[in-house]
């Protein structure tokens, strides 16, 4: 692991002492129509506006919501979605992370070559609608939490789910850290295959 991933679990410590003890979980379950959702999103460094609509006419997507850029299992699960991202290129499946961050803070999240690396869109949902309409709460902001880079934190945090949603717009599967204990990086294996088996099922 880098230097950069180490010192980002050591920042990450805050940000999981606030969802330490969060609420009873609560998401959208598999076979549930996914909320359309537009929203600013930045890939490799750059603003655009994304739809869930429009990546959905190439594919599945994978709709990975994370606590904070720059923290923790955050940095982790990033790294291991880029690392894996030609995968899920190859299934046909699009990647699309969404957090509280800001578009500026995205912007260098999704630039930067030890984390989202260019690889894939990450919006930004700073009140929380996106979450909300997935049925995720939001946690209020950490006083004096900081990120890896020494920035302060200023937004909530919302729990790591993955939410792979099929080309026709049904969920597939639905994956949680606080329901189902995983670490970040199972949230990609277990994605990479939900995609993978789609896929095979529509191959003749």
């Amino acid at each position: 692991m880098n230097k950069r991933l180490v010192l980002s679990l050591v920042a990450g410590v805050l940000v999981a002492g606030a969802l330490a003890a969060p609420p009873a979980f609560a998401a959208l379950s598999q076979g549930t129509a996914a909320p359309a959702f537009t929203a600013q999103a930045s890939k490799d460094g750059k603003a655009f506006e994304i739809s869930l609509a429009s990546a959905l006419k190439n594919g599945p997507v994978v709709v990975y919501f994370f606590p904070s850029a720059y923290t923790g299992g955050c940095d982790i699960e990033a790294h291991a979605f880029a690392t894996e991202a030609a995968k899920f290129e190859a299934a046909g499946a699009t990647i699309i992370g969404v957090s509280a961050d800001s578009i500026q803070r995205l912007n260098a999240f999704s630039a930067d070559p030890n984390f989202c690396a260019g690889k894939f869109p990450i919006a930004s949902d700073p009140e929380g609608k996106i979450a909300a309409s997935y049925d995720l709460k939001m946690q209020a902001a950490v006083p004096g939490a900081k990120d890896v880079r020494g920035d302060v934190i200023d937004h909530g945090f919302i729990s790591r789910t993955t939410f792979v949603i099929d080309r026709d717009g049904k969920i597939a599967a639905v994956f949680s850290s606080e329901a189902d204990h995983l670490h970040p990086q199972e949230h990609v294996a277990k994605s990479l295959a939900t995609v993978e088996q789609l896929q095979g099922k529509k191959a003749p």
